[in-house]
């Protein structure tokens, strides 16, 4: 290596390291902008023929804000809303109707105050996910420019999206066909966790969290939104939230309602996750569900709300990276 070339490397490492610090703070919305333009670009693609690209891309962005950013907007101020309360103590649950009953089920007094531990549960859950009440004002601040950033980028990605992947593939310092069979890799591996994991517990969180909300649960968006998270879980997912609901409804002497959840939930819940799971993910990612619910907790964690897209694919796209690494390695 030459002089030049050091002096090369050593400007785009810094230059790099210059943008990773500029990005960092919008980095879940810029990927956010990748994933949505990657699931809306086949659409895009039928759309530009007739409409225009620039129309089309418009176009989308506006369907998209409507049919899902702006649910999910008021969706998040729900479950903030709700958390804030339980935190402070305002639970519309029957709780002394709960404690009597455990009473009863243990012949003794129970000491534990319900209200106080739900409180401290959800004061716990501010500080994690918002880093303290300052984060929600925080939070919401960072999200209004985010998202206003994240559509500007989708419209960019959709109008422009083949030129820059091809701009990536040949920027890549690898061979051709090991791009290919990378990129096609990637390809398998983040569909499969788009429209397999995620689609899969959002729509399994939403079947149950209508079942809460028909049942007459408080806060069923707020558990609709933890249920979201947890349908990620193999096997018992949503189950931790529906399971115990139902419990309760039987406890406050609710019992039809009680029956009825606990059915819906293991009819339609149940098997939907059951036979909708194994479709969109084992044939498509190849991931074990483990591994998915290890990028899910570390990306909620990490970046918050997005972390639940993020994580999983991130991890997604390492198999993929490992597995293309593996076969070159083998073949040389």
């Amino acid at each position: 290596m030459n002089r030049g070339q050091a002096f090369l490397l050593l400007v785009i490492a810094l230059v790099s390291a210059l943008v990773l610090l500029i990005v960092v703070p919008f980095l879940e919305y810029m990927i956010a902008s990748l994933i949505l333009a990657y699931v809306l670009y086949p659409l895009h693609r039928r759309l530009e023929g007739r409409i225009g690209s620039s129309a089309s891309a418009f176009g989308l962005i506006v369907a998209t804000t409507v049919a899902i950013i702006a649910p999910l907007v008021y969706i998040v101020s729900k479950f903030v809303s709700d958390l804030r309360s339980i935190s402070s103590g305002e639970v519309d649950l029957d709780t002394a109707a709960i404690e009597s009953r455990l009473s009863e089920l243990l012949g003794r007094e129970v000491d534990i105050e319900l209200v106080d531990l739900l409180g401290t549960a959800g004061d716990q859950l501010i500080r994690v996910l918002f880093d303290g009440y300052t984060g929600v004002f925080r939070f919401a601040l960072q999200a209004s420019v985010g998202i206003a950033l994240m559509l500007f980028l989708l419209y960019y990605l959709l109008r422009d999206g083949p030129a820059f992947v091809e701009w990536s593939k040949d920027t890549v310092p690898l061979p051709p066909h090991v791009v290919e069979d990378l990129a096609k890799k990637i390809d398998a591996t983040t569909w499969g966790v788009v429209i397999g994991h995620i689609i899969v517990a959002l729509v399994q969180a939403l079947l149950a969290g209508v079942g809460l909300w028909i049942a007459g649960i408080p806060n069923s968006v707020f558990w609709t939104f933890v249920m979201a998270v947890l349908s990620l879980l193999p096997l018992i997912g949503s189950f931790l939230v529906w399971g115990p609901a139902a419990g309760y409804l039987f406890v406050i002497d609710e019992v039809t309602a009680g029956v009825l959840l606990f059915a819906y939930g293991v009819v339609i819940v149940s098997l939907f996750d059951n036979y909708a799971r194994p479709i969109l993910i084992d044939q498509q990612a190849g991931l074990n569900p483990g591994v998915i619910l290890v990028g899910v907790a570390g990306g909620v964690y990490s970046v918050g709300f997005t972390g639940l897209f993020v994580g999983p694919i991130a991890i997604g796209v390492l198999a993929a990276t490992l597995e293309t690494f593996r076969t070159e390695y083998d073949r040389m």
